[in-house]
């Protein structure tokens, strides 16, 4: 049985590419943009000098490309006194549209190419919004072994944003314990270009030990790490009120650093991972961790000690309030402000 292929990642491409490890054709396609424009900002600045980029780079916008097969024949051609040449094509999801060509059938006409594929040549093919529709051409650069396609989907909030945090933040060097994490994850949100600028600043002030901590987040992010998300969830679970209204308070004069829409999603993830806890059938570490979605027994042990105190048709209670209150946030039958939702909130899931 042959063997199966690793997930392409973005650490993973953005490391090869630093190291000088090319493929000839790059399908950068989805929804998530930051990340299809990083790689290919990358690819440029690691194949060429600044130099070579006069005669070696051809940046195309699909919008200007009447016939693939002028792109074809550019790609064809030997780079100039340079290892390789870059040809990049931005907006790919554009060409053949504007002349009713089909975009599918203008984009397969790059199989043939990919098929056997200049190797001093690196062709980007940037396809924002969606996946590629060109499905010949990506099956022939797959078959062909011709190069790379990489999926940038949108991260979703809650863990799949912490992992991203911190698998980010260990490709650079440093560390970040787990309140910290929380507290970038949960106030940044799924913004996947503000998480990585801000890790960025961050790793340029870390002390020696490359510490990430969440004292250094309030000094240089902005967020109080006494009052954010993370000590918002330590408050409900173990039903500190005093300290959780505390905390809706400080957000009230807060609003722009502390979103409304943040706080119900953290809190949902929240409680539907208790109610996951108390209803999983393998009450191992092992099964408690598949059943939240984590590698973290910090996590783990923090979830379990908040089951104590919410049982199952609590947090069933508790899913329905704050659905309800993500709804009336968003005006949908109901006109209070936000903190006063919040506020409301916050004392039926103190009284569950």
């Amino acid at each position: 049985m042959a063997a199966k292929k690793e997930a392409v990642t973005f650490l993973g491409l953005l490391n090869d590419i630093k190291s000088r490890k090319f493929r000839p054709i790059y399908v950068l396609h989805g929804e998530e943009s930051y990340y299809i424009d990083r790689l290919e900002e990358a690819i440029v600045e690691n194949a060429l000098t600044v130099d070579e980029r006069d005669f070696n780079l051809n940046v195309i916008y699909g919008a200007d490309v009447t016939d693939i097969r002028a792109v074809i024949s550019m790609c064809k051609q030997y780079p100039a006194m340079s290892q390789y040449q870059v040809v990049v094509i931005r907006e790919a999801q554009i060409i053949g549209k504007l002349n009713n060509k089909g975009n599918a059938n203008e984009l397969n006409q790059l199989k043939h190419y990919a098929e056997q594929p200049l190797n001093s040549t690196i062709l980007v093919v940037c396809n924002k919004g969606g996946a590629i529709a060109g499905k010949d051409f990506v099956d022939a650069v797959k078959k062909n072994n011709s190069g790379v396609v990489f999926r940038s989907d949108k991260l979703r909030e809650g863990r799949p944003v912490e992992l991203a945090a911190l698998e980010y933040i260990k490709s650079l060097g440093c560390r970040i314990d787990d309140k910290a994490l929380s507290m970038m994850a949960s106030n940044v949100g799924n913004d996947i270009s503000r998480l990585y600028t801000e890790i960025d600043k961050l790793k340029i002030l870390v002390a020696d030990d490359k510490s990430i901590t969440p004292e250094l987040i309030e000094r240089n992010i902005g967020i109080s790490k006494d009052y954010n998300n993370f000590e918002l969830e330590e408050a409900l679970s173990s039903r500190n009120a005093k300290k959780a209204f505390e905390i809706i308070n400080y957000y009230e004069k807060n609003p722009k650093a502390n979103p409304t829409v943040m706080t119900v999603s953290v809190l949902f993830s929240f409680f539907s991972k208790i109610l996951l806890y108390r209803t999983s059938p393998d009450k191992s570490q092992e099964g408690l961790m598949a059943a939240i979605g984590t590698k973290s027994a910090f996590r783990v042990r923090k979830i379990g000690d908040a089951s104590k105190y919410y049982n199952t048709a609590a947090c069933v209670n508790i899913i329905t309030w704050i659905r309800e209150c993500d709804a009336k946030s968003k005006g949908i039958g109901s006109r209070q402000d936000a903190a006063a939702l919040l506020r409301e909130l916050i004392y039926k899931i103190l009284h569950a």
